[in-house]
Formats: structure tokens, sequence, C-alpha cells
């Protein structure tokens, strides 16, 4: 029998609903939010009050686009966390008082499960590369940059994780301090294309076991520019694209090396990526060339599903419906992934 799920994903600045009819995807809804550019980051009660507007248009566009009515949703999957808060907040709400209204079923999911799972939503015209179980997913996504075993779509096992500040984080800093706009890590990939990644060196963490670590990497890059331009005001406006292109090549190889050791240790050659910063082109070469090197079968996600969206969170919650994990009316966000645990 057909499994028909709504997604919605609220986490933090886009709004989105989906549309799943088990693992194949009839819609999929974003918006997003553009008043934080000028902040140079994501304001958290402007992000609330943004999903507040958006939320019931993006559904309703979902489900006439799938040519699907409420009436035909078996379940609600909704993203209850990590995130912010505030947005957290207004898809739970959303998610409860659509159950109520129409006696559905809810399920909630872990967002960066979500991002993992991704891998196995299909599309209407043809089916996409699934990894095999057990695989490795390099997860980098927003705060968080961790090297999951994926063992089934229910069983995730996170054998490394940041120690400070993620991938994602750098980019954005760094692209802060040299001027750039926000959000800062796909301005940096593209500058990157045109400099040269051996320009600069930039510091290296030295962590034990799959754990990574970016606060040195940052630093270092600060006191780079501060160094430089001390001495010569225009610096970092002739240097840019070396700039970013030696950052991106330093932050890919310290993801990578961690990577391509879980990967020997455990004997996993399905290779997934995931995430946010799974869009980078660094990256995502970076993998390719290391799977044809090594053995793997790599496996990236198509942009639209890097970003977060519902389709993603709808595949969750597929997968959690038919154990018949459902979520009670008293479920409230969480901000943070241990309170997820």
């Amino acid at each position: 029998m057909d499994i028909t799920i709504l997604g919605i994903e609220s986490s933090c600045d886009d709004t989105s609903a989906a549309v799943l009819r088990n693992n194949v995807l009839l819609s999929n809804v974003i918006a997003s939010q553009a008043v934080h550019v000028k902040y140079g980051g994501v304001i958290p009660e402007l992000a609330s009050r943004a999903h507040q507007q958006n939320i019931i248009p993006v559904v309703d566009t979902a489900l006439r686009e799938a040519g699907v009515t409420a009436s035909q949703i078996d379940a609600i999957a909704f993203t209850r966390g990590p995130g912010l808060v505030g947005s957290l907040l207004v898809g739970v709400s959303f998610a409860k008082g659509l159950s109520i209204a129409r006696n559905i079923p809810m399920v909630e999911v872990n967002h960066l499960q979500g991002h993992i799972l991704s891998h196995f939503v299909d599309l209407p015209d043809r089916q996409l590369p699934h990894p095999d179980f057990p695989f490795l997913c390099l997860l980098v996504s927003g705060g968080h940059t961790q090297i999951v075993r994926v063992d089934s779509p229910l069983e995730m096992r996170i054998i490394g994780t940041t120690i400070d500040d993620a991938a994602g984080e750098a980019f954005d800093k760094c692209a802060k301090v040299m001027g750039l706009p926000y959000p800062g890590g796909p301005v940096i990939d593209k500058l990157a294309r045109e400099g040269d990644r051996e320009a600069f060196r930039f510091a290296r963490p030295r962590v034990e076991g799959y754990d990574y670590s970016f606060s040195g990497l940052k630093t270092s890059f600060l006191y780079t520019l501060r160094d430089a331009v001390a001495g010569d005001p225009d610096f970092i406006e002739r240097r840019k694209a070396d700039l970013c292109a030696s950052l991106q090549h330093t932050i890919v190889e310290i993801l990578l090396d961690k990577l391509v050791r879980a990967s020997k240790q455990t004997g996993i050659r399905d290779i997934a990526i995931a995430g946010g910063v799974s869009a980078n082109s660094g990256l995502r070469d970076g993998i390719v060339e290391a799977g044809r090197r090594r053995g793997w079968r790599t496996f990236l996600p198509e942009f639209k599903f890097t970003t977060d969206n519902a389709a993603m969170i709808a595949m969750a919650g597929y997968y959690r419906y038919r154990q018949g994990e459902f979520s009670s009316l008293d479920v409230s966000p969480a901000a943070r992934l241990e309170e997820l645990a």
C-alpha cells in the first residue's frame, strides 16, 4: 500500500513543505528569507516571524503541486530539531494543528538524519543512486560537521564530530572578515575557482580519532589577514581569489582526511556527503577523486537536496512511519542535538 507523507521543515531560515509517496517526491516547495542578508547572518526573531508568514502558503502550494489533498496524507513529518527554537516552534505548532484538525498522525524527525536520508529520495521521472547499508556519511550542515555510520534508515551512529567550530562556520566567518556577502560559503566557492589554492598555508588541526576542529584554521586565517593588511590595505581585494582557494582547499583536505581514515578502519566503501556544504564544488570534486583512487562508491546529493528542505524530512518520516514511531501532541521543539537523544 502506498504511503503519502507531508514533510515540514522550519529549523532555520527556510520554510519548506514537501509531499512524498513512498520514496518518490511529488513536490518540494521552499520559501527562503532574504531579510537576513543585510545583517550578515540569520536573526532568530526575524526568522520565526517569516516562518509564520510563509508556512500556510508553502504547505498549500506543496499539496497542490503534488495533486493531493490533506485527507490523502497518511502522516505529517516535521523537524523537531536541532535548530532555532523559534523557527522550529512554527513548524511543530503547524504540524500539531493540522494533525488535530484532520486526525493525521505526526512523525518527528531529526533534521541531521533527514539530510543523510535525502540520498533515498527518488524523482517521478528517475530513480537516483542510493548507497547500500552500511555506509559512511560526511554530514556538513550549518553548525554541524560529523562522520556518521549508517547501518539502516533508523540506525545511525556519530563516530566523529566537531569539537568547536564547524566547517560551514569557518567558511562564513572567514568570508565575513573579507567583506564578502552572506552567506559566505557559496561566494568563497565561486571565487576559489579563480585562485591559486597553494598561495597560502593555514593551520591544520591535530585531533585524535575522527573528530574535527576548525577554530585553529579560522584563527590562522584571521592572523594572515591582519599581518598582511597592516602593510598593504588593499591586500584582501587583490588576493581575494587566492585566499578563498587556499581556504577552501584546506577545509576540504581536513574533511577528507578523517573520512578516508574512517573508511580504512571500518572497511566501509559506500561513502556519501550531505548538508549545505555538500554543495561546495571543492568538496564534491575532492570526494569523487578520493573515491576514484580508493575504490569507493561515492554518493553526492542533488543540489536541490543540499539546502534545508522538506523532501528529506518526509523521507525520514516515511521510515519512521513504517516502524510505527509516532509523536504525541505534547512534543516540543529541541534546539540542541543532545535534546533529541
